[in-house]
């Protein structure tokens, strides 16, 4: 009897800086959702799809759900959070093992009454195996049934084992996108966010969170892929900050965003950035609308 082919949801959930980026570029291989030492790095839902001959594993990493719904753009986050729960096949909760606290138990509770779904503890690479026994505990005294698997998404630690009790509970389906499609976003977006990724990583403070980057044009030629983009920020102080002195910020940012892009599409890049400024954009729904934080889906 040969084996029926498996094809399923699996989302990707928690608080803030649990690693689920991280994770997803693990277990499908490539680096699709960008990551960095800072919360709330990811704010779009972004597929990561993985198949192999027995299955079509599609994981949907999410921005970290948490308690700010101050301005448009953290309740945009919390909604990409958490709109896919009823229809995600599986839902893995990332818990940072050094971290575990009430946010966590919150989620928790939200996830108490679904079927399907896996305990992930996170970050075992920066502690040692017996930390997780108390928090294991928690989990099973607060959602019991639901199996807890301790991992490390950075060093790769007990990924495989991750890895087979996803595939266990996939349900049996055709696959729902071609064999070498790896996401459901276009070179442009992946673009903008490796741009924001390294952005957030040489800015200090609070300031990346005050920025967005929008890919103005995106031309494939014979030996050159030319992208121009524009970073926008909120106030004219943090233009001259993103900038850098003479530029060097800019350039370096630059620099590191288009060797990244060139590697993943394996051509020649042209990147030219500009700076702007649009005031408050990230409490203003129609800004957001138009920087591609909507409902629907960013391609």
């Amino acid at each position: 009897m040969i084996d029926e082919f498996q094809c399923g949801y699996v989302a990707l959930i928690g608080k803030p800086n649990t690693g689920k980026s991280t994770l997803m570029n693990a277990l499908v291989g490539q680096k699709l959702s960008i990551t960095a030492h800072r919360p709330q790095t990811t704010r779009h839902q972004i597929l990561g799809i993985k198949t192999t001959e027995k299955y079509q594993c599609i994981f949907i990493d999410t921005p970290g759900i948490h308690d700010n719904n101050k301005k448009a753009i953290h309740r945009y986050m919390n909604r990409a959070a958490t709109s896919m729960l009823d229809d995600a096949d599986l839902i893995c909760v990332l818990l940072d093992i050094s971290h575990f606290n009430q946010e966590d138990e919150k989620i928790l509770q939200r996830v108490a009454h679904y079927e399907q779904v896996l305990i992930v503890l996170n970050k075992i690479d920066q502690k040692s195996r017996e930390s997780c026994l108390p928090i294991m505990h928690q989990v099973s005294q607060q959602v019991p049934g639901f199996e807890c698997v301790p991992v490390s998404a950075l060093t790769g630690e007990n990924l495989e084992r991750l890895e087979q009790l996803i595939v266990a509970r996939l349900p049996v389906g055709v696959p729902q996108f071609p064999d070498d499609q790896l996401t459901d976003k276009s070179m442009r977006f992946i673009s903008a966010e490796i741009v924001r990724e390294k952005l957030f990583r040489e800015l200090k403070q609070e300031l990346p969170y005050s920025i967005t980057v929008n890919i103005d044009h995106y031309i494939e030629e014979t030996d050159i892929t030319r992208i121009s983009a524009t970073i926008w920020v909120e106030r004219k102080s943090q233009k001259s900050i993103v900038i850098g002195k003479s530029g060097t910020l800019l350039k370096k940012v630059g620099s590191l965003a288009r060797s990244d892009i060139e590697r993943l599409i394996d051509a020649r890049v042209y990147l030219q950035l500009w700076v702007k400024v649009r005031a408050d954009w990230s409490d203003d729904e129609q800004s957001l609308a138009t920087f591609g934080y909507s409902d629907g889906t960013q391609g």
